[in-house]
């Protein structure tokens, strides 16, 4: 996952444009059955329309008269705004300064800046280097142009035994940014490789590659309906490249089966993760969650987007994530999907206690270990009524999910309960009372 990064670091992409489509294609690579959708500019999706693409060829900015850049797009590509407008001028410092954005309480950073609606133009450097120009004129170049074009994404479906679906769903859309960025990319596409390669999936998987925000929104005015009728779960994959923290941003209401697993899993595999409400939303979740979409997805997270210094900026770099940092972002996710994929309904089969010696489940001597053994067994057995899945059951007698599928898999196998589908569409999916 890290040498993927590091592969599409230079890419320069944006909203719309020929990076993004780089970067899709390198992806399917990895992914050969990842297809590849164009919408035309002018497109209308909800309450929005797909602009016009932009290209950027130089950008730069230097003393008149003299040759050296002093702001160049070819050392940085956060060093202009993104979508700026044409420009080719001398100005003085003066009038150059509004177009410049700096950061003063992080001096050696390029801060990331975009104008995707409002025509402008800009360059973004450090605040150190702001602080070195000197009174006079300036040469003020970016080659540009904003035409009819198209936005990109990239769906995979992996069909499953059933039609219901799970979500997983990352962004496509900013220039050489680690953490922000590329790490959702590559732990979605390091899981889309592993779930590829499960035989006998039960649920089938929608994976999307969009960019944020306007791309998300494309794709569900295509594929709403569908969704609508067939998401039981979904993660939005974003910032899981660092190694700090862990963090999860919950659904709209906050009591899907979405929610319940990561709150399950999470506590287990990162016991001191922060946990946020959708009102600390900053990602995809806002359009999958939005009124009148309200489907059951969250999003898994290392360092929260806006929580880390380096965010959107020159400093969220390959230094900030780490192998170790990915993989410990793709166990989480990975987890969450065994669980989801291991989610029904038990039900004794039999009135009271079921007699468990004679099927092999007491141990011939008794020690702490095979108490406690038992004990969770029964503890099992107390809650499979029909009405609790895994994770209910995990939570109410205090184990891990893992632990407790262990267990219902044995009984199941003995014939001792029978199962149901937990992890229903629609009003199911999105509150556990259903679930």
């Amino acid at each position: 996952m890290y040498r993927w990064a590091s592969d599409l670091f230079p890419i320069h992409r944006s909203l719309m444009g020929e990076g993004n489509r780089t970067t899709l294609r390198y992806l399917k690579g990895l992914l050969p059955d990842l297809e590849l959708f164009e919408v035309s500019s002018g497109t209308k999706v909800f309450d929005w329309r797909i602009p016009d693409e932009w290209t950027i060829r130089d950008a730069y900015v230097c003393q008149e008269g003299k040759t050296r850049r002093l702001i160049d797009l070819r050392k940085s590509n956060l060093h202009v705004v993104g979508y700026s407008t044409p420009v080719d001028a001398v100005m003085s410092l003066e009038e150059l300064q509004p177009h410049l954005y700096s950061l003063p309480e992080m001096p050696d950073a390029i801060p990331y800046v975009t104008s995707y609606y409002q025509p402008q133009w800009g360059f973004c450097l450090t605040h150190a280097e702001r602080a070195q120009l000197t009174p006079g004129n300036y040469r003020v170049v970016i080659d540009s142009s904003l035409a009819p074009g198209s936005l990109s994404y990239a769906e995979l479906i992996l069909p499953g035994q059933e039609d219901n679906e799970v979500l997983l769903s990352t962004y496509v859309c900013h220039p050489s940014m680690a953490n922000n960025e590329l790490s959702g990319p590559v732990v979605t596409t390091a899981l889309a490789r592993w779930l590829a390669t499960i035989k006998n999936r039960r649920f089938t998987y929608r994976i999307v590659f969009a960019p944020e925000t306007l791309g998300a929104i494309t794709y569900l005015h295509r594929n709403l309906s569908q969704m609508k009728a067939k998401t039981v779960a979904g993660f939005v994959v974003t910032c899981v490249g660092d190694d700090r923290a862990y963090s999860v941003v919950h659904s709209r209401m906050g009591d899907t089966l979405a929610d319940r697993v990561a709150t399950h899993v999470m506590k287990r595999h990162a016991p001191d993760y922060q946990d946020y409400s959708y009102l600390h939303r900053g990602s995809d979740e806002r359009q999958y969650c939005s009124p009148g979409v309200d489907l059951p997805v969250v999003s898994i997270l290392r360092s929260l987007y806006g929580s880390y210094p380096e965010y959107h900026t020159s400093k969220d770099n390959l230094d900030l994530i780490s192998p170790r940092g990915l993989h410990g972002a793709f166990e989480a996710l990975r987890k969450c999907i065994v669980g989801i994929e291991g989610n029904y309904r038990y039900q004794v089969n039999h009135t009271c206690e079921p007699q468990l010696g004679r099927r092999g489940f007491y141990p011939t001597t008794h020690t702490p270990q095979t108490q406690a053994a038992v004990q969770d067994m029964m503890n099992v057995l107390a809650y499979a009524d029909g009405e609790h899945d895994v994770f209910q059951i995990a939570d109410r007698i205090g184990i891990g999910f893992e632990e407790c599928l262990t267990i219902l898999d044995k009984l199941y196998d003995a014939q001792v309960i029978t199962r149901s589908a937990a992890g229903q569409v629609g009003a199911a999916a999105r509150h556990s009372k259903g679930a």
